[in-house]
C-alpha cells in the first residue's frame, strides 16, 4: 500500500517500494543484495516528475513524514 507525504509547496507524494509486486522472499533478496537499501517510487499528484530514492529496509515504519519529505526534496534539487 503507497504511503502519502504531502511536500512543502503542497505537493501530494504517493511512495511504494519500487519491488512491492515480488514476493516477500524475492523482495527481501533484493534489499539484501543493495546492502539493506530498497528502492522507493514517488509519484506526485501535480506535473512534478516522479521521483526514485534509495531508502533503507523499513521504511515504511522507520522514516517519519518530514525525513520522507526531506529525502523526496533533496533528490528533487538534483
Amino acid at each position: 500500500m503507497p504511503r502519502e507525504v504531502t511536500g512543502g509547496d503542497g505537493t501530494v507524494w504517493s511512495c511504494a517500494q519500487a519491488y512491492a509486486g515480488l514476493g516477500e522472499g524475492e523482495a527481501a533478496e533484493r534489499a539484501e543484495a543493495q546492502g539493506g537499501s530498497v528502492e522507493v517510487v514517488c509519484t506526485p499528484s501535480g506535473g512534478a516528475k516522479t521521483v526514485r530514492l534509495e531508502l533503507a529496509a523499513g521504511w515504511e515504519e522507520s522514516l517519519g513524514d518530514e525525513e520522507l519529505v526531506r529525502e523526496i526534496e533533496s533528490r528533487r534539487e538534483t
